[in-house]
């Protein structure tokens, strides 16, 4: 069991479900989202994922079709990228609470990374998702 809150503490939640792998997303989407060079996603079932308090705080925005991304509405703090065509959530990284350890990790949409970041570790780079 993983636990996680946003940046003022309003929006807590629990995932119980073992992460397997971590993704470095480079799209622009992610990018603007985060406002950083990348966004640090762990992938889990969707079933797996509850907030245990103030989901009512939390905003939906549909980035793009069958893509929803979720962030508090009070403190701002990005939350989650839900795709909802395959059943899976995206929990961003940096909201866990929850030491995580090591975990298998990728760089995607490398092709579209900032022309100002340049990737210095040797982990797998794909051009597309993985």
């Amino acid at each position: 069991m993983l636990e996680g809150s946003c940046l003022c503490g309003a929006v807590r939640y629990r995932i119980d479900h073992a992460v397997e792998e971590v993704t470095h997303c480079h799209c622009s989407m992610c990018r603007k989202a985060h406002g950083a060079a990348f966004a640090s996603y762990a992938g889990v079932p969707l079933a797996a994922f509850r907030f245990t308090r103030g989901e009512e705080l939390v905003v939906r925005y549909p980035s793009s079709p069958g893509v929803m991304r979720t962030f508090c509405g009070r403190c701002g703090a990005t939350l989650q990228f839900i795709d909802e065509r395959i059943g899976e959530i995206g929990v961003a990284l940096g909201t866990l609470d929850s030491p995580l350890g090591a975990v298998r990790q990728a760089h995607i949409f490398v092709d579209s990374r900032a022309d100002w970041y340049r990737i210095q570790d040797d982990l797998p780079q794909h051009s597309g998702d993985i």
